[in-house]
């Protein structure tokens, strides 16, 4: 699982710099963990990911953001809580989501928000 910085960002997810309206660089569907060292939610979130980051592998591109390490991309999705999840579909708008989800919850996101199984 790959963490962020905000040149890699623009290059894997979203070039803010050259384009003002949402354009996906990616070539699968993603994910993208907000979050912080200090949160507590953020710690049982994490391992969870990893695991479905395995599963889903060649499938599902998980990333994660340090919200106090990338404040610029945090304050870019106006990230106020974390952990925040973002979904990003192929082809259509992400969707965040706040708080940390149980494994079955984000398997359920996985299929009807990215459209995969």
């Amino acid at each position: 699982m790959e963490h962020l910085t905000k040149e890699t960002f623009k290059e894997k997810v979203f070039n803010f710099e050259e384009n003002k309206d949402w354009k996906f660089e990616g070539d699968k569907p993603a994910v993208i963990d907000f979050y912080a060292e200090w949160c507590g939610p953020c710690k049982v979130v994490g391992p969870i990911l990893d695991e479905l980051s395995t599963e889903y592998e060649g499938k599902i591109d998980i990333y994660k953001v340090d919200t106090e390490d990338q404040y610029e991309l945090a304050g870019m999705f106006g990230i106020q809580s974390v952990p925040s999840i973002l979904f990003i579909p192929m082809g259509e708008q992400p969707q965040m989501s706040m708080g940390a989800m149980p494994k079955e919850t984000l398997k359920q996101a996985f299929s009807d928000v990215l459209k995969v199984d």
